[in-house]
């Protein structure tokens, strides 16, 4: 994730009109290694003590791609310093975290200072698409939403420990890894008014061990996760539903974020693993020649396609962060509040906690209008 934020801060002012940044300090554990990644990524230093670094004159904007353990403190630390903060997915671990970054992002916008959670998925122009057709009522009344985010790097039982196992450092498994995207692109499709009325889920571990560093270790969060989520809200019908399904274990599944999203007057689909492309389905065509429509999303009227290559030439995944670093600097710039603020991160945060209460409970189910500590 350093890697794809480094080469989004690196390029952003090649391909927009964006405010001027330099690249200043790249902040790592291992003195070594952040050195040699400074060098490679193009910052002008590395240090290891991050508190040292926010502390300095120089810094004004703090983008935090550490495991989720450490997001608030940083968060916290930077925005009462005066630093813009934007943070990777998911905002936190805890609810209470999430809360107290919230309430320091509220604190710092009083004084012109922003913050942004880094849901680059939002920022894929086939999905910002998308989100304008469902705005301009293309669907109609939205009546199902099936959301689901599958990957296979955890498939083999052999493959070794690493943070995102560990509660402690990750908070949860999947859930909060790849479901968080697949949550917030059902608020982001929906749009403004929308939201989780209610939740039930299940979670389950396949691997219960894997090979660390001094041997076998207990793996404490989740393979893969399951929900339904209760809809109400903006374009949403009465009784609307959405499911979500995420696995790091689903064998053949490479990065498969798939989208469908079922309305009234019409329909639409997308999947990661062909991100230029989004397909709609509208029901107002006569019966002769109606069926799904795949759109080609590389036309320069297409969101942040136009400053990008000529038509028909597809972007990628490295794309999206580009676009994500130049809406935060157009928002500080413009002070404006950028999106997704802390307080959309805190509203995934609900439905990931609701989740791990309803799992919990046998799958109970769990209405969001009630507290949902865990």
């Amino acid at each position: 994730m350093g890697k794809a934020h480094s080469h989004a801060w690196r390029n952003v002012g090649a391909i927009f009109d964006a405010p001027a940044i330099e690249r200043r300090v790249l902040v790592g554990r291992n003195e070594e290694q952040v050195a040699a990644a400074a060098v490679r990524l193009g910052w002008q230093e590395h240090s290891t003590d991050w508190r040292a670094v926010i502390a300095r004159d120089d810094i004004d904007i703090v983008d935090i791609c550490a495991p989720g353990a450490l997001h608030a403190e940083i968060a916290v630390a930077a925005l009462a310093a005066g630093k813009h903060v934007l943070v990777e997915k998911p905002l936190s671990n805890t609810l209470d975290e999430g809360e107290a970054m919230v309430a320091a992002a509220s604190a710092a916008a009083a004084h012109g200072i922003r913050s942004m959670v880094g849901f680059n998925y939002r920022r894929v122009p086939a999905l910002a698409l998308a989100r304008q057709l469902i705005a301009d009522g293309r669907l109609g009344e939205v009546r199902q939403v099936r959301a689901s985010y599958l990957q296979d790097w955890l498939a083999d039982a052999d493959a070794p420990m690493s943070w995102r196992l560990r509660a402690e450092t990750a908070g949860s498994g999947a859930l909060g890894d790849i479901a968080s995207h697949a949550i917030d692109q059902i608020h982001f499709l929906l749009g403004e008014g929308a939201s989780v009325s209610d939740v039930s889920g299940r979670l389950h571990t396949f691997v219960d061990t894997r090979p660390g560093p001094s041997g076998d270790e207990p793996v404490t969060v989740d393979d893969a996760a399951w929900a339904t989520l209760g809809l109400t809200g903006g374009p949403v019908g009465a009784g609307a539903i959405a499911s979500v399904e995420a696995s790091r274990v689903a064998l053949g599944a490479k990065n498969a974020l798939r989208i469908e999203v079922y309305g009234s007057r019409g329909s639409l689909t997308f999947d990661l693993e062909r991100l230029n492309e989004l397909n709609l389905f509208d029901g107002d065509d006569s019966a002769k020649t109606r069926g799904f429509r795949r759109i080609l999303v590389t036309e320069p009227e297409h969101p942040y396609v136009g400053s990008w290559w000529p038509a028909g030439h597809v972007l990628g995944w490295e794309h999206s962060h580009t676009h994500q670093i130049r809406d935060f600097l157009v928002a500080i710039a413009e002070g404006t509040a950028p999106s997704p603020s802390f307080a959309d991160g805190l509203a995934v945060q609900r439905v990931l906690a609701a989740v791990e209460r309803s799992a919990a409970d046998r799958g109970a189910r769990i209405d969001l209008a009630a507290p949902t500590t865990i």
